[in-house]
């Protein structure tokens, strides 16, 4: 039988991913993805052969993250729920991963990184967290543009988790305009994405994303 690796085999960069804006993707952030999709792989593995089905604090909680760096809010719900309570209660670190959850569900932009920020995270997680944090951004940056043709800078600089000033200079550096008078953000549209007659789970899922952001 094949040995099966422990999570915390699968070496992770400690390097931060660059800033991803207007779903640019860096060869970084490919081989960061790749090294996430093993460790996903592997935690999954590790829960289900755990003695007695319950496995590490160490794994559930590299397990929830992922799910939520994957968008994956319903392989999330459940973990948490068969999740031993006694394990909920004596790891902060877990409580601190689930109501980073919330706040994605809800779509409650500026509360992911609040709650992303008011925890010091562990090793083992820290760069999960992280790529969950730029993964954000990019979808805040893409959800702006479609949804806006202008928008203040404050509300703007909220959506991606940056001070007003470094929001405003990304943007416009990728040909978005911003007017110092009225403080206002127009955002550059991108491009249509190919017409599909059928559409696809992608497509379905990114109008869903952009019609609770409206909503929102």
């Amino acid at each position: 039988m094949r040995p099966v690796c422990r999570c915390s085999d699968v070496i992770i960069p400690k390097k931060k991913l660059p800033v991803q804006q207007l779903g640019i993707i860096m060869p970084s952030a490919v081989m960061m993805e790749e090294n996430f999709d093993k460790l996903l792989d592997q935690c999954e593995t590790q829960e289900l052969e755990a003695p007695g089905g319950i496995a590490t604090p160490q794994v559930y909680a590299q397990l929830l993250s992922l799910y939520f760096l994957h968008n994956d809010m319903n392989n999330a719900r459940y973990l948490w729920k068969r999740t031993p309570q006694a394990i909920k209660s004596a790891n902060p670190e877990l409580t601190a991963i689930w109501a980073v959850g919330q706040r994605i569900w809800q779509r409650d932009f500026p509360g992911i990184y609040t709650a992303i920020a008011a925890f010091q995270w562990s090793e083992n997680i820290l760069p999960v967290v992280e790529a969950l944090r730029e993964s954000t951004r990019q979808r805040a940056y893409s959800l702006v543009a479609q949804a806006y043709t202008s928008i203040s800078a404050e509300d703007f600089a909220a959506f991606v988790g940056y001070s007003v000033e470094e929001a405003v200079k990304g943007v416009v550096s990728q040909g978005w305009q911003a007017d110092p008078a009225t403080r206002m953000v127009m955002p550059k549209k991108p491009d249509p994405p190919p017409v599909s007659l059928v559409p696809n789970e992608q497509q379905l899922a990114r109008l869903t994303d952009y019609v609770a952001f409206l909503e929102n």
